[in-house]
């Protein structure tokens, strides 16, 4: 139930298979199973699904394995579940290997073209989702985002607003509180600054950063370790483009505390307010 794979085994009940907590024969197996030509697909919390069995989804990678793994209750969206079972680092572990592709969508619309274009990209992929129902992004005109013809592209940050004094890079469903920042400062001040949505952190959009690092600021946000997520990634890869501009990382920099999500958010220095706050401080051009 936690992962809604009831359905699909009520539907589909000979090609599901009940594996039970044993995470680490789940993962050989799947992987294994992805070797012999099925879409092998496994679904489990965060940090069962990859911190817990991180040495079975290296050797997935090695083997050329065909593994899809779709990761929930990342990030502090676990809310009350608490520490132990906050997945905070499920991109820097992904980091490690060469093979996986990570995607963290930004909406249900998102998620559910990411999905399509997973089960049939070759390779080990990764869906990485929270616990909470996320509202649907909008465009300026208000139509979603993600919808009507929209087709998922790896490695694209989609500009969800334009802006000229500054840049906003959100990870997956940070990009909601992204937008309600830059709507705080430019209420506050004036300010208009763009927004980006981050699905696939472990490959940067070069254009859109240099699209970014030309406004003179930048502000990467994410409710992961700030140690080794996406705001690193984006950092060095600003450092290998030859980009300059001010440039702020905020994430989860402690463990969380036990509560709603929206409270563990708020403790951790990223809700909108804060996130604003943060984009203050950087210094202008």
């Amino acid at each position: 139930g936690s992962v809604k794979t009831g359905d699909f085994a009520k539907k589909c009940p000979d090609w599901f298979i009940q594996a039970g907590i044993q995470e680490h024969s789940t993962a050989t197996a799947a992987g294994a199973a992805s070797t012999a030509g099925v879409v092998s697909l496994w679904a489990d919390f965060g940090v069962f699904g990859l911190s817990e069995t991180y040495n079975q989804q290296r050797l997935n990678d090695i083997n050329s394995a065909n593994l899809k793994t779709v990761l929930t209750h990342v990030g502090l969206d676990v809310g009350e579940d608490g520490k132990t079972h906050q997945a905070i680092d499920y991109v820097g572990l992904l980091r490690n290997t060469f093979g996986w592709k990570l995607v963290v969508p930004g909406d249900p619309n998102q998620t559910d073209r990411a999905t399509r274009w997973a089960l049939g990209e070759a390779g080990c992929v990764c869906i990485a989702m929270g616990r909470s129902k996320l509202g649907v992004l909008a465009d300026e005109q208000g139509d979603p985002l993600f919808g009507g013809d929209y087709r998922f592209r790896y490695g694209e940050a989609v500009l969800v607003r334009p802006g000229k004094d500054g840049a906003i890079f959100a990870l997956g469903a940070m990009t909601e509180r992204a937008v309600k920042a830059r709507d705080i400062l430019r209420e506050k001040h004036g300010l208009e600054v763009s927004v980006y949505c981050v699905s696939s952190p472990l490959a940067p959009d070069d254009g859109a950063l240099r699209e970014a690092a030309a406004t003179g600021r930048i502000l990467t946000c994410e409710d992961h370790s700030v140690n080794s997520g996406m705001g690193s990634i984006l950092a060095a890869r600003m450092t290998e483009l030859g980009l300059s501009a001010s440039f702020r990382a905020v994430g989860v920099h402690t463990y969380g505390e036990s509560g709603s999500s929206t409270d563990v958010i708020a403790a951790m220095g990223l809700d909108e307010i804060s996130l604003a706050k943060a984009f203050e401080s950087l210094p202008g051009k």
